[in-house]
């Protein structure tokens, strides 16, 4: 019987970038994934890379740091994962006032630059010049969020690490239970973003982490031009984070909604010439719950239109999957107390700029180096 150092639960880039980290350090890895084609969060990601975007100490670090590591990993990985910088477009809506939404971002490590209404449509000719007072700019990394994730894998992979697509079932103290084997282990990573909760709560693991149901649009290739990544100045979904962990017991029922859903009007276009168009996200305390698809497809399509009108009936297909989140917008990492063999890498309100650097610094600790900035996330802060 095989016992591996590390399972990694979890294939999405979280999971992904974790597994190729630790077995670059010299461990012993198996990477578990539910399904050979992922319906994850890193499959349906706008693929932003927000650098600029550190407003403490260890979120600043963390964006430093992931700046220089996109600059050489399409070659580390040795695959294309289709990182460019490009601009982003923080749209502000005709009704809130210019001046005052650039000033919230005074905090940021580089804060956007306020632009009029005639500059913001320069910059993005599709641009509904009536919904909006101005717009915030500033350049912003991008990937291919699924091949940069399948390039980890695939270095994983060729660093000598093992994979094995099943389901984990059960969480145990020396491995993990699947439908297909029990897998042993000295520990286990959880790495499986939204369902992450949901699985340690099955083996009476009680940790601060939640949901919310994303919901997209995807179109195939098509011949509107997108020059920028479009998203409002004003993002609602941080304040929806927030306000939805103030009563952690009600997410130990599935039939709860701690706070109505909230649309984010947004769209960015991959260098294939397909788009993302998004996004909606609702508190819904059960992860396997349905929602209305067609009624949420129409609010939206709407919704993008007004900011985007070229965009509104583009051929798509509406998806959702589950984005893992914490209570403070920082991640949770490291050692669930009482389970000293289970860690969390998980609850990634900022993911993909910050995953890379964290995976490397959580293999470091996982060697047994002190690491501050793992100790700064971890589940006892």
């Amino acid at each position: 019987m095989k016992t591996y150092d590390w399972i990694v639960v979890g294939g999405g880039i979280a999971g992904a970038a974790l597994a190729y980290e630790l077995v670059k350090t010299g461990f012993a890895v198996l990477l578990l994934e539910q399904y050979e084609t992922p319906q994850n969060a890193t499959r349906y990601s706008y693929g932003g890379l927000a650098y600029w975007s550190g407003t403490t100490p260890i979120t600043r670090q963390l964006c430093e740091e992931a700046i220089i590591r996109y600059y050489i990993l399409s070659q580390e990985l040795d695959a294309d994962i289709e990182f460019r910088e490009l601009d982003l477009l923080l749209t502000i809506s005709a009704v809130n006032d210019p001046e005052a939404t650039a000033a919230s971002y005074n905090h940021f490590a580089i804060p956007p630059r306020l632009l009029s209404v005639q500059e913001a449509c320069e910059l993005e000719p599709l641009l509904n010049r009536e919904a909006i007072s101005g717009a915030l700019t500033v350049k912003h990394g991008h990937i291919h969020p699924e091949k940069t994730s399948l390039a980890y894998i695939q270095a994983f992979l060729r660093a000598g690490g093992e994979m094995q697509i099943t389901q984990v079932l059960q969480v145990l103290q020396d491995g993990v239970k699947t439908t297909t084997a029990t897998y042993h282990s000295a520990n286990v990573a959880i790495c499986a973003g939204g369902l992450s909760r949901q699985l340690l709560k099955s083996v009476g693991i009680s940790v601060k982490l939640y949901f919310t149901h994303a919901e997209i649009i995807e179109t195939p290739p098509v011949d509107v031009q997108l020059r920028t990544l479009v998203m409002p100045a004003n993002l609602q979904r941080f304040q929806l984070e927030a306000e939805s962990t103030q009563v952690d017991e009600l997410w130990n029922q599935p039939g709860n909604e701690p706070v109505p859903p909230i649309l984010d009007a947004g769209a960015i276009q991959f260098q294939d010439g397909s788009l993302r168009i998004g996004q909606i996200s609702r508190v819904l305390t059960d992860p396997y719950a349905k929602v209305n698809s067609e009624a949420s497809e129409k609010w939206l399509r709407k919704s993008v239109g007004e900011v985007l009108p070229a965009l509104e009936n583009l051929p798509g297909t509406w998806h959702d999957c589950l984005v893992g989140f914490s209570s403070d917008r920082l991640p949770l990492i490291g050692a669930i107390p009482e389970f000293d063999s289970v860690h969390l890498f998980s609850g990634f309100s900022n993911p993909l700029v910050i995953i890379p650097p964290l995976a490397k610094h959580f293999a470091n600790f996982a060697s047994g180096n002190k690491d501050e900035i793992i100790t700064q996330l971890s589940l006892h802060r």
